[in-house]
């Protein structure tokens, strides 16, 4: 884990009692993504701030840049232990280290077209480099129901969007649409396009994964 340096930033509580632990996780991480791809070097904040987490997880990751990402856990959440245990961690760091390096290439992207692809590229990338399954807030809406409220191509393209509402389901939106949609966008691509390299599969233009998703019924031209 050369590449990695992990910052524990432990002044708002301890992480002490897991150390150890979350070391391992992000060593597992880094293995698999080597496996695809060179890990870019990076800063990675941890940090306990309870209740500022996924609440389903106890945790949550952020990516700020292509060279630091940071990961909040919050050990006092009931599900934490179990996250720990059953690898939403390692997923999460894969998640967060593909953001950061599509940041580094064409970026995560202004719009919300934009946006949904990155989310989607980032679980697609953790499925494929740790075999694991899609995560909840992926399955949180069928394909077939997405294709029967197909997104409108003028949304895609605002620049101005409430990712809050869009993602988690502050506003008008059902919970976690916009994990549910850049999933099946980025999987109707890689269903037509085959197997990319790591490299395509970091800095593929999300127009490309739009166009398919149109084709597919999950993009309309029109309101």
């Amino acid at each position: 884990m050369d590449a990695w340096t992990l910052h524990w930033l432990e002044a708002s509580g301890s992480l002490a009692a897991f150390r150890q632990a979350l070391t391992q996780e992000f060593d597992i991480a880094y293995q698999a993504i080597s496996r695809c791809l060179p890990a870019p070097r990076l800063d990675v904040l941890l940090q306990r701030l309870p209740g500022e987490t996924i609440a389903e997880l106890g945790l949550v990751g952020r990516a700020y840049r292509s060279t630091m990402f940071s990961l909040t856990l919050d050990p006092d959440n009931p599900n934490f232990a179990a996250s720990l245990e059953s690898g939403a961690v390692r997923r999460h760091i894969v998640h967060e280290v593909h953001h950061c390096l599509r940041m580094a290439g064409p970026g995560y992207g202004w719009t919300l077209g934009e946006a949904l692809i990155s989310e989607g590229l980032a679980g697609q990338f953790v499925q494929h480099a740790l075999g694991s399954e899609p995560e909840p807030w992926e399955r949180a809406l069928s394909l077939e129901a997405l294709q029967a409220a197909p997104v409108n191509m003028t949304e895609l393209a605002a620049n101005h969007y409430d990712h809050s509402a869009w993602f988690f389901g502050t506003g008008d939106k059902p919970k976690w649409l916009g994990y549910a949609l850049g999933h099946h966008m980025v999987g109707r691509w890689l269903a037509t396009a085959g197997m990319p390299d790591a490299t395509t599969w970091v800095n593929v233009p999300a127009q490309d994964i739009l166009a398919v998703a149109a084709g597919q019924g999950l993009v309309k031209q029109t309101s």
